[in-house]
């Protein structure tokens, strides 16, 4: 069947889709991890952007002997620093202390007795201190660490050994991304991570209208350099309240660009 103007229904449904398709979703975290956060959002907002892939950071198990010998149980602030002790065959039996939903699923995934203490490493620190796991605890974390998780903790007499088990490798924009950035069409990026985020602010140097999501309040200083049309900061650090404010960027770049959905 074809219409007045000579569109099928099929036809007109599918450019209407691509009309809709006013944004791009610019995803920093390494693949995996973003596509497990766009699978979680919302489908209305999946709908209105075209998802761009350029992972800023790289995570790479070093190569490392872990010695667990006398350490009574582990701690995990972030899925990372799991799959790195998964690679260098780190006991599996101590209990772990994690940050996180995202960190406990993955221990547990992975065989660890996990339990979540907290959702940001200062929660973790508290939390940890009126426990009083027996110790010493080892902390396995990235090579760039903020919260002096261990230091903090021994310091308060819960003695807390530490070893970075990856690196982080900084990554230039993508092609596809760089093409996003000197167009016209606004840009939406999520930033989970103040390293993320600074090397995000070296390396953006774009023309696209830039709506920006930022993990943390630490997340956000790194960006407030640059140019965007806004900068908002997730409620909590949790992949929850980030999907919830990509929703609502999603929502007010269309209703600023006065594209479909943007009611």
């Amino acid at each position: 069947m074809t219409s007045k103007r000579g569109i099928t229904p099929r036809g007109r449904k599918q450019s209407q889709g691509r009309r809709r398709r006013l944004l791009y979703l610019l995803m920093t975290r390494p693949r995996a991890a973003s596509e497990r956060f766009v699978a979680q959002l919302p489908t209305r907002a999946r709908s209105r952007v075209t998802v761009v892939h350029s992972p800023l950071l790289e995570i790479r198990p070093l190569d490392v002997q872990v010695a667990t010998a006398g350490v009574r149980g582990l701690i995990f602030t972030s899925a990372n620093s799991v799959n790195a002790a998964v690679s260098l065959g780190v006991d599996r039996t101590l209990p772990a202390f994690c940050v996180g939903s995202t960190t406990t699923g993955t221990a547990k995934g992975a065989g660890w007795p996990a339990q979540m203490v907290g959702a940001t490493a200062e929660e973790l620190v508290a939390n940890l201190l009126k426990l009083r796991p027996e110790s010493p605890l080892l902390h396995l974390r990235g090579e760039h660490s903020r919260g002096n998780v261990a230091e903090r903790l021994t310091e308060s007499g819960l003695t807390t050994l530490e070893q970075p088990v990856y690196q982080q490798r900084l990554l230039p924009l993508t092609p596809e991304a760089q093409s996003a950035a000197s167009g016209d069409r606004p840009v939406i990026a999520p930033i989970f991570s103040p390293r993320t985020a600074r090397q995000f602010a070296d390396v953006w140097d774009g023309t696209a209208p830039l709506w920006l999501a930022a993990i943390s309040q630490a997340t956000a200083e790194p960006l407030r350099s640059l140019a965007f049309q806004r900068l908002k900061i997730a409620k909590e650090p949790t992949p929850k309240k980030m999907s919830k404010a990509v929703k609502k960027l999603v929502k007010h770049a269309l209703r600023v660009e006065g594209g479909p959905g943007a009611d």
